[in-house]
């Protein structure tokens, strides 16, 4: 599967082939992992281009912001970040508007997301609104949340 998903060189797989070797990895593994998306190989222009967008150090405080508030909402409480979260604390830290719950179960009927996926997709919600220091989880962290599940996207 050398070239799949490349952007400048067509894969010559069957497509058989392709979503077979896609499929080495369970729907319950998968299941597991919070942000799975594809990485394309950047062209010459991308890499030869000056670098953009925000500085490591910028980045590196809004993280540090993320993670204080996460230990202050958790601060009597056996985990440290959003991704411990049980089934309680998921349902008192990552209440969703009315407009996404409609996304949400958009995301569940398109995407066949599991039980299991969709509290992956509630956590990193909850994180991506930290990280915006936003105290509720608002449409855009949702639909954000929701694209980083692109194996979602591809099943069968």
């Amino acid at each position: 599967m050398g070239f799949g998903g490349d952007r400048s060189i067509p894969c010559q797989c069957p497509e058989n082939l392709y979503r077979q070797y896609r499929h080495k990895v369970s729907g319950p593994i998968l299941d597991r992992i919070d942000i799975h998306i594809p990485v394309p190989r950047l062209t010459r222009e991308e890499l030869l281009r000056s670098p953009g967008g925000e500085g490591s150090e910028i980045i590196r405080e809004r993280v540090k912001r993320a993670r204080d508030i996460q230990r202050k909402r958790f601060v009597d409480q056996r985990i440290k970040e959003n991704s411990g979260m049980t089934q309680n604390q998921l349902r008192t830290y990552c209440k969703v508007s009315p407009s996404g719950q409609e996304i949400l179960a958009q995301a569940i009927d398109k995407l066949r997301i599991s039980a299991r996926g969709l509290d992956r997709i509630l956590k990193v919600a909850r994180t991506i609104a930290d990280l915006e220091d936003s105290q509720a989880i608002e449409l855009p962290h949702l639909a954000e949340a929701i694209q980083y599940r692109s194996w979602d996207r591809e099943r069968p």
